[in-house]
């Protein structure tokens, strides 16, 4: 019997990563640490488990720093993820524009995946494939239940099961019983692909919106497991604790074996990442420390991201911040705002 190809995927790891600087100047938003692990590997991590064998990242923001990071392939348990790069370095092309050079690569795939590189969920990617092997849809999107659409220019509308609208103007969405999140994993077929133009395009509009007026199927598979969108400080402190901590007792905290937390430290409902250590005396409460970090002994932090390599003066008191090393090596403190 002639074995049928599997799924490939690309994931859309091109962002420039503006509203989450001054952290993305010298980290780009895939190599962002999530529990031990930077998100894109988690990405990759739920594609392998899908089945896929396959994927593409395309690259614009620091791209040679997650090529360097990731390699040509990537590894979970015994399985392997072969890996190719689509460059975007001259110019972005949008999430419908970056699918164009990778045709021929999605080609081979039955069906084609993908995911936005800057969501963070344990994504249900069995579902989604499952939902979109009976056929009868276009395009299959997942969809959050928990998430709020006014957060995400009022999120997509859905009725029946089949996304009906994009844009809260629509008629279709005056009408429509529910809005939901996209939550960043589509499945499609690879000959939709020829649809979209050459050069920068929105998926949305370029695709999923014309053939919503043919009246194509769009399915949308709900789920309730958490999805965050961590475009912002305050997204990812909040979605990457989200993520740290589930499973865990109120108010514990989750530390890396390769970090420390001094005796006398006290380290509540946050994450400690690899290479960083909390000095005695230190006074925690929903902080992330970032690998290779330092907070000084004594220091009081209450929703704090600490980036990679800060070393937080002892006695120090931030609260609601971002803190990065400035160009001479200081400390840049930045409102972590919403």
């Amino acid at each position: 019997m002639r074995r049928q190809p599997g799924p490939r995927a690309l994931v859309l790891a091109a962002g420039r990563g503006e509203r989450l600087r001054p952290l993305t100047l010298e980290l780009p938003k895939p190599l962002l640490p999530v529990a031990g692990r930077p998100l894109v590997v988690r990405s990759l991590d739920a594609l392998l488990l899908a089945g896929c064998r396959e994927a593409a990242l395309n690259l614009h923001h620091l791209g040679e720093a997650i090529r360097a990071a990731l390699g040509e392939s990537h590894r979970c348990g015994r399985r392997t993820l072969a890996l190719t790069w689509s460059d975007e370095s001259a110019a972005l092309l949008g999430t419908g524009g970056a699918l164009v050079p990778l045709a021929p690569f999605l080609a081979g795939a039955s069906p084609a995946v993908v995911l936005n590189g800057d969501s963070l969920c344990r994504w249900p990617l069995d579902r989604l494939l499952a939902r979109h092997a009976r056929g009868d849809a276009a395009v299959t999107l997942l969809v959050a239940c928990r998430a709020d659409p006014r957060r995400f220019g009022g999120g997509v509308a859905v009725d029946r099961g089949r996304v009906v609208a994009f844009r809260g103007g629509d008629l279709a969405a005056a009408t429509a019983p529910t809005r939901r999140v996209f939550a960043g994993a589509a499945v499609l077929h690879p000959s939709l692909l020829a649809r979209l133009p050459a050069g920068a395009s929105d998926i949305v509009s370029a695709l999923y919106e014309p053939l919503l007026a043919e009246g194509a199927t769009i399915a949308a598979v709900e789920t309730f497991r958490p999805w965050h969108d961590l475009g912002t400080p305050a997204r990812y402190l909040e979605g990457a604790l989200d993520f740290a901590l589930t499973g865990l007792a109120p108010r514990r905290s989750r530390v890396d074996r390769a970090a420390r937390v001094a005796a006398g430290a006290r380290v509540r409902s946050s994450m400690v990442e690899p290479g960083a250590s909390v000095e005695a005396g230190a006074r925690l409460a929903r902080c992330l420390v970032l690998p290779d970090a330092v907070v000084g002994a004594g220091a009081r932090l209450r929703r704090v991201i600490v980036g990679p390599g800060v070393h937080v003066a002892a006695h120090s008191d931030f609260s609601e911040t971002l803190l990065t090393r400035g160009a001479d090596g200081s400390i840049v403190a930045t409102p972590l705002g919403s």
